[in-house]
């Protein structure tokens, strides 16, 4: 089951999300309200996959996704963007995001988007920490 780290500074959108991981078989391992706490807690729960929303207090989702891939360059970080942040998506991608679901989001969205991520990165996340 891979282990998600959610990244979002609204509440709701951190509790959808969550619902939607869970029914997709995914387990949530920590829940980040800001760019700052995301990084911190990559460190300390290592996930599989990050969702990652582009505009939150303290370190914005470009700077929170650039800081985890300096930590840990094979981390895999899906961007959570609305259309008015195209520019955002653009760098979020240039720093090493490998894709992003555009809100609002839909359980096909997210699962289509996070299936791409995992077959490219092996098929199976758990062994990056087995």
């Amino acid at each position: 089951m891979p282990r998600v780290l959610i990244a979002d500074d609204i509440s709701f959108v951190r509790k959808s999300l969550k619902q939607i991981l869970t029914s997709l078989g995914y387990e949530v391992v920590g829940e980040a309200e800001n760019g700052r706490e995301a990084v911190e807690l990559y460190e300390l729960v290592h996930p599989d996959l990050v969702t990652m929303d582009l505009a939150m207090p303290e370190l914005n989702g470009v700077e929170a996704t650039k800081r985890i891939l300096k930590l840990d360059p094979a981390a895999n970080v899906v961007i959570l963007s609305s259309l008015t942040q195209e520019a955002w998506i653009t760098d979020a991608i240039s720093a090493g995001a490998k894709n992003y679901i555009m809100k609002p989001f839909q359980t096909a969205d997210v699962a289509r988007v996070l299936k791409e991520v995992t077959s490219s990165s092996g098929g199976n996340l758990n062994q990056a920490y087995a």
